[in-house]
């Protein structure tokens, strides 16, 4: 009996090869692109070079929270901050200025400030000795040289004036001379404009000494002038006294003091002998740190006579610690002045130093 086929469809034949190979690819495929991204991930959370700027994604799993409870940032060429224990870069360090881990500041000590106490005068009485001597107080910076701010330079200003100012300390005291502001009818109330509280000192000397010595000083720069005796008088037969001449009007202490004294009070003036200077540097000297409000420094042991010279020198200044006296231009022989001419001058003078006693409360003994 003849076998019939079973009604429907035929038997299905076998996978082609090429469907088999299509499979295997796509299944490669994935688990390539699969081992991509778990390596990417990686090399994320580990600060590798390919890793983008970007933090990582929090872990999810429980031990991942406990091991990156303190997180890293993810990889970054040249911006990476240090980690906070590190130490901060260490700068160069300046050799004038404050030691490493100083608050910040100037790079040297100390400011420059206007003066608290100016020597205002007088010339060839002896200012340059007190300047000197002041000098040698540690708690005294004083200028060198004479600014002459308030006489010829004002129009500079007072901001001019503060940069000529040695550098001192909040415990230092600025000082500056210019003995021509004494005979200067504008310095007081210029002085007093900058503040009221400075500190005036006159170093006064005998007037006709004084005179004598100012025509001394000239003639050295000027030796073709006339003579003492025709610069001093108008007509010398009366008696008739030049003051007109800067050397004999400065001399007339009480008049220019009553220039000061319209600005600032006695108790603001500190004068100093001229003479006593040269026979008692150190009482002298007292009485000006005294009036300065400083300690008492300079003493005996700072001075030495120089015979030759004529007057005190220093046993150490304050630069170089060695035995110092003034320059040359000071100490110079006096000019022969005919005696009667002296007497002359005395008797102008007398009237005008016995005010100025009776102003000061100090009788100087110029007679």
């Amino acid at each position: 009996m003849a076998h019939r086929a079973p009604s429907g469809r035929a038997p299905a034949a076998a996978p082609a090869p090429s469907r088999r190979l299509a499979r295997r690819v796509l299944v490669l495929f994935t688990l390539s692109l699969s081992c991509s991204y778990l390596c990417y991930s990686l090399l994320c959370c580990c600060g590798g070079p390919a890793a983008p700027r970007a933090r990582c994604p929090p872990a999810r799993a429980a031990a991942a929270k406990k091991l990156l409870q303190k997180p890293r940032p993810c990889g970054r060429t040249g911006s990476a901050e240090p980690p906070p224990s590190a130490a901060p870069a260490r700068r160069p360090r300046d050799p004038s200025g404050p030691p490493v881990g100083s608050p910040p500041g100037p790079a040297r000590p100390g400011t420059k400030r206007l003066p608290q106490a100016i020597v205002v005068g007088v010339k060839k009485g002896g200012t340059r000795a007190v300047l000197e001597f002041i000098r040698v107080h540690p708690d005294v910076r004083a200028l060198g040289t004479e600014p002459h701010f308030f006489d010829r330079n004002y129009d500079r200003g007072l901001e001019w004036y503060r940069s000529l100012m040695p550098r001192t300390l909040d415990s230092q005291i600025t000082v500056e001379k210019t003995p021509s502001y004494f005979v200067t009818k504008e310095a007081p109330r210029r002085i007093f404009n900058m503040s009221r509280d400075t500190k005036l000192i006159v170093v006064v000397r005998n007037p006709v000494t004084r005179a004598i010595s100012d025509y001394t000083q000239t003639l050295s720069k000027k030796p073709d002038i006339p003579t003492f005796e025709g610069l001093t008088f108008r007509n010398r037969s009366l008696g008739l006294v030049d003051t007109s001449w800067n050397a004999i009007r400065i001399g007339m202490y009480a008049v220019h003091l009553e220039s000061w004294l319209q600005y600032f009070p006695l108790s603001q003036i500190h004068f100093v002998s001229g003479e006593k200077l040269i026979t008692d540097p150190a009482g002298e000297m007292g009485k000006v740190q005294d009036f300065l409000g400083i300690k008492r420094v300079i003493t005996d042991k700072h001075f030495y006579f120089n015979k030759t010279k004529g007057f005190p020198c220093l046993k150490k200044s304050e630069s170089s610690g060695l035995p110092r006296c003034l320059g040359k231009s000071k100490g110079r022989t006096h000019v022969q002045i005919d005696p009667e001419v002296i007497e002359q001058l005395r008797d102008f003078y007398r009237p005008y130093n016995v005010k100025f006693y009776e102003t000061v409360g100090q009788d100087f003994r110029w007679e």
